[in-house]
């Protein structure tokens, strides 16, 4: 199955279009190969949890608008994380992290997300580059970051459930 990136500058619907379709081949994708079985097999157990997902999403935030989007220098926590040592470092360290703390943290990079885009057109480019030295416009970034979110939040559904049994929004 084919997955295709969606362009990193297209006008509204193809972008919108072109997010909906990488999705849908996402999902045949994870599902490729597997019998009926394997399809009703329940998850395992994992190292994913909820206080690494908070960090992540607050990287997330600040990585794609402050420093893809704006070109500004990465800050603390990520600044001085020991990305050569360990990629996953913020889904690492949370479990150390004080939840106030975390939830702080990710409530900050919204707002500084927040406080970044307003009133900027969506066509408007980021400084930084992809690795064939594109840019991202505005609008494919934000929704990346809806992506991103999304796809957390049924991670973070399906840890909650399996701590407490809460389920839903």
């Amino acid at each position: 199955m084919d997955r295709t990136d969606p362009q990193l500058a297209a006008n509204e619907r193809s972008t919108l279009l072109e997010f909906l379709d990488f999705h849908r081949a996402t999902l045949l994708i994870k599902t490729d190969g597997l019998n009926a079985a394997q399809l009703s097999q329940p998850i395992a157990t994992s190292t994913l949890t909820l206080s690494g997902l908070l960090k992540h999403l607050a990287l997330v935030e600040d990585d794609w608008i402050q420093s893809r989007f704006l070109g500004l220098p990465e800050q603390e926590p990520w600044a001085s994380a020991p990305w050569d040592d360990d990629r996953d470092w913020e889904f690492h360290s949370a479990q150390h992290d004080d939840p106030t703390e975390l939830r702080n943290l990710y409530r900050a990079a919204c707002e500084r997300s927040r406080r970044a885009v307003a009133g900027i057109d969506l066509d408007t480019l980021s400084v930084g580059v992809n690795r064939d030295g594109q840019r991202w416009n505005l609008r494919w970034i934000l929704l990346h970051l809806i992506e991103e979110a999304a796809r957390h939040n049924g991670h973070a559904d399906l840890l909650r459930e399996a701590i407490d049994g809460a389920v839903g929004e």
